[in-house]
């Protein structure tokens, strides 16, 4: 992974485990902005609000600076919101929040045992969704002749993909590459082409 990716939940999930009678249901989802972690986590404290804990930790990457939060709501403090951030840091994901709601279920778990109900849970929520990496993209525009036409496509897949084509006296495709491989595309069109190839970034 580089500067210019990140990873992800893939999905929304919910998964519900069992520790000596208590139901732990974890709650994953990826959001764009602390208000939209907020929001969900509003969300399920609002679904489960007969519910003994809902404890919740999320990790957001806004310009290269993380805004983190985590919440005990009522658990002894450090044993359950900052095992579950601890979770989201280790796998390095970002844009996630995840809740894990608790239904006691009579038997306390103790220190070392709430850790690892929400550290299981929230790990649990992770492999259930999956995990997306998100790349920062970049679009170029080629115009080039018609003759150059099936050696642009054939490269083009290998470096992104083709979002608009326009057929005139010239071609022209609005291309979506990785961020990051702008130069190395630029180069391989150049040699490809024999320099017969106008490149514009976007």
């Amino acid at each position: 992974m580089d500067e210019n990716s990140y990873k992800t939940l893939k999905s929304f999930s919910k998964v519900e485990l069992v520790f000596k009678g208590s139901l732990f249901l974890g709650y994953g989802k990826p959001v764009k902005s602390e208000v939209e972690a907020k929001e969900f986590i509003d969300k399920i404290k609002e679904i489960h609000s007969g519910a003994t804990h809902n404890v919740s930790a999320y990790r957001i990457n806004i310009e290269n600076n993380f805004a983190m939060k985590y919440d005990d709501d009522g658990e002894p403090q450090g044993s359950s919101g900052k095992p579950i951030y601890k979770v989201i840091e280790l796998k390095n994901l970002q844009n996630t929040v995840i809740v894990v709601t608790r239904y006691f279920g009579g038997v306390k778990l103790g220190y070392g045992g709430l850790v690892k109900a929400y550290s299981d849970t929230a790990t649990e929520v992770i492999t259930s969704s999956g995990i997306l990496e998100v790349f920062e993209k970049s679009y170029l525009v080629l115009e080039f002749d018609y003759s150059e036409i099936q050696k642009i496509k054939d490269i083009s897949k290998i470096f992104g993909k083709i979002v608009d084509e326009n057929y005139s006296d010239v071609v022209k495709f609005k291309l979506e590459i990785k961020k990051g491989l702008e130069d190395e595309f630029t180069k391989k069109l150049v040699n490809l082409t024999k320099n017969k190839i106008k490149i514009y970034n976007l």
